[in-house]
């Protein structure tokens, strides 16, 4: 069966090897989301349409193995159902007081821990379809972005909000559905229509389920206003070589930057307090 996309100038959906919009003539060309090597990667273990989310479960996977490790070597028996709150403060959640004394990367890391083995597994769950359809609709470059804006951007509101730790991967999930609300938003036809209904409804369904006790929503409306601007402003992915697909790659490579540089003072501060 022939995959299909949408057509960055009328909205028609046409074949992904059309290089030309048999509709309106608009040359579509490759997009930065169509280049991508032949095959699958890893002999087929990570498709290509998954690979930005499986690289961020993997991380995310192995962050939460470390901070159980830790946690039970810590005394607490129980980990894997909920690390303690020290030894996520350590790994780089966020924490308020801590933030306010100048280590800004907590609001970066954060978004990359989970406290127990339903929070991550309820996540991740979410996180492998929604991540998917986002990086097919909006291409890898900006759909990193929107993943990194909307996580930080949670948690900043968090810090405002609150003083308590906080951590998980639902602000950046809920930036990924401000990203298909917008999608919808943008394009004025029933097919949008839908699309911002379907996501509206995912929307509102996770802040009611936020309203229970100890779940950050604040972290959930900060990231759904940060994915939902930064995804309307982006728009779709055109051809591969126009400048502004070349700035959304840059973008996206200064966000990673900025993870590995989080991280980096994440193991400093870490190592400095468990000497």
């Amino acid at each position: 069966m022939a995959q299909s996309r949408m057509c960055p100038s009328c909205r028609a959906f046409i074949n992904a090897s059309d290089r030309t919009c048999p509709y309106c003539d608009a040359p579509v060309g490759q997009r930065a989301i169509d280049r991508r090597m032949p095959g699958e990667i890893l002999g087929g273990l990570i498709p290509h349409a998954r690979f930005t989310t499986v690289m961020i479960l993997l991380v995310n996977a192995g962050l939460f193995v470390a901070t159980v490790i830790f946690s039970m070597r810590s005394g607490n028996e129980n980990a894997i159902m909920g690390v303690d709150a020290r030894t996520l403060v350590d790994f780089g959640a966020k924490f308020r007081p801590a933030i306010y004394l100048g280590q800004w990367w907590r609001l970066v890391t954060a978004g990359f821990l989970h406290g127990g083995l339903l929070h991550i597994g309820m996540n991740s769950w979410v996180l492998f379809d929604l991540g998917t359809q986002v990086e097919e609709v909006y291409g890898t470059s900006r759909m990193i972005v929107v993943y990194f804006l909307s996580s930080v951007f949670g948690f900043l509101a968090s810090t405002w909000w609150s003083p308590s730790v906080s951590m998980g991967a639902s602000a950046a999930l809920f930036g990924l559905i401000g990203a298909m609300i917008a999608l919808g938003v943008r394009h004025k036809t029933s097919l949008g229509s839908h699309i911002r209904a379907q996501y509206v409804r995912w929307a509102i369904y996770g802040l009611l389920f936020g309203l229970l006790p100890g779940i950050d929503n604040a972290a959930h409306l900060g990231g759904l206003a940060a994915g939902f601007g930064c995804a309307y402003v982006a728009g779709l992915p055109r051809l591969v070589t126009s400048p502004v697909e070349k700035l959304w790659r840059l973008a996206a490579i200064g966000c990673l930057l900025l993870t590995v540089v989080s991280f980096l003072k994440m193991y400093i501060s870490f190592a400095a307090n468990n000497r």
